[in-house]
């Protein structure tokens, strides 16, 4: 090899676990050299390697906590829901029809809706579930949480909202409701989920939005006018429990009955 070539390319191909490097990928150190000389005090913990294990550590608490819970509907709404408001009643509303047909609640954790939900459900003596998310601006847990669980990854947290739930009750919320609510239906469309009912409280808050998919989206050929049977629209707390739980007859966009 000639004394002027570059020690760039010159670089020996070596392996790193189950990487194959070649070229200037190959000029790192080794492993176990990188984790004997310390550079800098807790510098690994911030390491992208790092992380997957904190990752893979929130999945294990989730799925050990939740194993065991049982039937359980996850309930979602705004953390700006006022209590004695119209829509904070519907939640607790929800929380006791829930726990009375011995279904557990699962919520977001925090105040407002979620908060409602939780207490009815403890009202009702039922099993009363918040997921907390690290936030910079949320309080924690509320105090009608029975199970809570803490997580710092919002994809952790939502695994457990769909995995441990059979279906979804969504009452009047905002950018963090419709989050949860569009995935939802996105995971029932594509059939990862399925018999995954999606119930919508409040007909005259979710109205508009019903109508805007079918006079935009559904208009522009976006989505399949079918796809709106994807969710069920009520006003009732009891009905909207009856409707997830499969006890009542589910009418689909043309206002025929359909099959559950």
């Amino acid at each position: 090899m000639s004394i002027n070539a570059d020690p760039a390319k010159s670089t020996q191909p070596r392996r790193k676990g189950p990487l194959e490097l070649r070229r200037k990928q190959a000029a790192v150190e080794m492993s176990d050299q990188h984790l004997l000389d310390t550079k800098g005090a807790g510098q690994f913990v911030h390491s992208d390697p790092w992380r997957v294990l904190r990752i893979q550590s929130e999945f294990v608490e989730g799925f050990g906590a939740l194993a065991d819970l049982g039937p359980a509907v996850s309930v979602f709404g705004s953390a700006r829901t006022k209590p004695g408001s119209q829509y904070y009643e519907m939640g607790m509303a929800v929380g006791r029809h829930l726990a009375a047909a011995g279904v557990a609640v699962i919520t977001g954790g925090g105040p407002g809706s979620m908060e409602a939900a939780n207490r009815g459900t403890v009202e009702g003596n039922g099993v009363s579930v918040g997921l907390g998310i690290e936030l910079p601006f949320e309080q924690g847990l509320n105090q009608w949480v029975d199970l809570g669980i803490n997580f710092r990854y919002f994809f952790a947290r939502k695994t457990m909202f769909v995995k441990y739930a059979q279906g979804f009750i969504v009452l009047p919320g905002g950018l963090g409701t419709l989050d949860e609510l569009f995935e939802a239906m996105v995971l029932v469309q594509t059939r990862k989920v399925t018999s995954f009912p999606i119930v919508l409280l409040g007909v005259d808050f979710w109205g508009p939005m019903i109508e805007w998919i079918k006079g935009t989206l559904v208009a522009e050929g976006m989505v399949s006018a079918k796809d709106l049977d994807l969710i069920q629209v009520v006003d009732d707390p009891a009905e909207a429990v009856e409707r997830v739980l499969g006890t009542a007859p589910v009418p689909s966009t043309n206002g025929e009955q359909r099959p559950e």
